[in-house]
């Protein structure tokens, strides 16, 4: 095989080992509902069943992408890869929500070493306009996978079980590794670079406590402890709740890993983060914008699901084919993005992704009610898809274009945690309004339709918890149409305000850009393009 022909078909190996990650996130959202009823987890858990993936790939890219400038880019791909299709059978045969929690968690591990490993593989493969094209297919993949992902989970929990959406993991893996092994090179960065293991365990603390602090705060009591309060089968001694610690610990965790790294840096060692990258503008705004457009990228994708399938009556599979309208939009955005690498500034293609973000995920949220006309959700979605599709690859491309070679692999692993952090915030805050507003909306349409406060209090109970399950239960006796229509609004209100607290982090998102340059590495800028190429032979 020619040498340029296999640099292109490593390329669609790497893209599948993005997608292996893409679908998993994205077929757990379609199958959640039919967890919570096989498994009888909790709204918390529902959460968690997401976060703690999330997290644990947040906290570890940075670890991983040192790793990888190592030990050898290739090299961890294919070990992460192999993490995770063993995990993912792991979670296809829990029996509890403990341990398919336990089973995400060991997933998370081995997307940790996936994510920035593809990135850096293909910084330090293309050049010139061949890394814009090579980022728009990694973005593209993403974006069409996202979509994908929710139809193949909705077919697998429908027509069988909702542990086929993790068992298909596992073809998927040996497909990758397969590939890889024959089409990839291996590469690393000059040097061997130290392992930094106190950084590393800081910013898991760091991490770890911000996200428990906002996925448990509505469950523990922000300030006070709710009564009663027990962890892990320990009671809560103090009046005050564990958050406001848990936050604590977050502020000091954040102070000793900016101090530790820094000490390490003037000492010459490495640290988990190459501070140094933080002085080119292009890496350090666009590493701000990646994390709050990534915080409202997940607005839809936590809710959207649990209310079609509790309020609007949808199986997995029908989500699965309403969701594809995301995959249209994201691969109409592909073929854009590749026609225009090279051409227009890759902020602009940025913002007008993000805007084309805001339009579908607002538009969606204005759609969302209790009797809504579904149909209408097809054009958000598609509008929405076709900006996630523009604007990620291309600011993957703004944020890596000014990074040396050789570090490429600590700049992946910190734009990428850049991502997840946003992902793993969105997950929490926006499943926290999700959760908190249908909890509000129902407790006040209770009182107000003169319902008993023990009897409101314990169909509030029941919706939160079951995040929107119990909704049948209460349609199928007729003695509680008036709470069913009620948990029927308020899970859509719910629904409709962590849509619209998404977009309105995406418009910080958008602002955040213009603090961006243009967008265009200065080693490309100079490159004749091809046609200029021909003109001047």
């Amino acid at each position: 095989m020619a040498k340029e022909s296999r640099r292109w078909l490593g390329l669609v190996f790497i893209s599948v080992a993005v997608s292996l990650i893409i679908v998993d996130s994205t077929i757990v959202n379609v199958a959640v509902p039919s967890i919570v009823e096989e498994l009888g987890i909790s709204s918390t858990e529902v959460q968690w069943v997401q976060e703690v993936y999330t997290l644990v790939f947040a906290s570890l890219l940075l670890l991983f992408g040192a790793f990888a400038d190592r030990f050898g880019r290739r090299r961890v791909m294919l070990l992460g890869v192999s993490i995770f299709a063993a995990s993912s059978v792991l979670a296809s045969l829990a029996p509890t929500g403990e341990l398919l929690i336990l089973s995400r968690f060991v997933q998370g591990v081995g997307g940790a070493m996936i994510l920035p490993t593809t990135l850096s593989l293909i910084n330090s493969t293309f050049r010139g306009r061949e890394r814009g094209i090579a980022f728009a297919v990694w973005g593209s993949t993403i974006g069409g996978m996202a979509a994908v992902g929710p139809l193949l989970g909705g077919w697998l929990t429908t027509a069988f079980s909702w542990r086929w959406a993790f068992g298909i993991n596992v073809p998927l893996g040996v497909i990758i590794v397969v590939g890889v092994v024959l089409t990839v090179a291996e590469s690393r960065g000059a040097g061997r670079r130290s392992i930094d293991g106190v950084g590393a365990a800081l910013s898991v603390l760091l991490f770890g406590s911000l996200v428990f602090g906002l996925i448990e705060g509505r469950s523990f009591g922000w300030w006070t402890a709710e009564d009663g309060l027990a962890i892990g089968g320990w009671s809560w001694p103090l009046a005050i709740s564990p958050i406001p610690f848990a936050f604590a610990l977050t502020l000091v965790a954040l102070v000793l890993f900016v101090w530790w790294g820094l000490r390490r840096t003037r000492r010459g060692q490495d640290a988990l983060i190459e501070f140094s990258l933080f002085r080119i503008s292009s890496f350090r705004n666009g590493n701000i914008a990646a994390l709050v457009v990534s915080l409202g990228e997940f607005g839809l994708i936590l809710a959207l699901p649990l209310w079609l399938q509790f309020v609007l009556g949808f199986d997995a599979l029908q989500v699965g084919f309403l969701l594809l309208a995301l995959a249209g939009g994201s691969f109409v955005a592909s073929g854009a993005a590749g026609a225009l690498s090279g051409r227009v500034p890759a902020v602009g293609v940025v913002r007008v992704g993000i805007l084309a973000e805001i339009i579908g995920i607002a538009w969606a949220g204005f759609v969302i009610g209790p009797e809504a006309a579904w149909g209408w959700l097809i054009p958000a979605l598609g509008v929405y898809g076709f900006g996630v599709g523009l604007a990620t690859a291309q600011l993957t491309g703004v944020i890596l274009q000014d990074v040396p070679v050789e570090k490429s692999g600590q700049g992946s692993g910190i734009q990428s945690t850049a991502r997840q952090v946003g992902s793993a915030l969105g997950v929490a805050i926006l499943g926290t309004v999700l959760f908190t507003t249908t909890g509000g909306v129902l407790a006040s349409s209770l009182d107000d339709a003169g319902v008993p406060h023990e009897t409101a209090d314990t169909v509030v109970s029941a919706v939160v918890d079951s995040a929107g399950a119990a909704i049948a239960g209460l349609e199928a006796d007729p003695s509680n149409a008036v709470a069913a229509d009620a948990a029927r609004t308020a899970f859509s209100d719910g629904t409709r305000a962590a849509a619209l607290t998404a977009a309105g982090f995406l418009v910080i998102g958008l602002g955040a850009t213009f603090a961006l340059g243009s967008g265009r590495r200065e080693e490309d800028a100079q490159e004749p393009r091809p046609e200029e190429r021909v003109h001047g032979s």
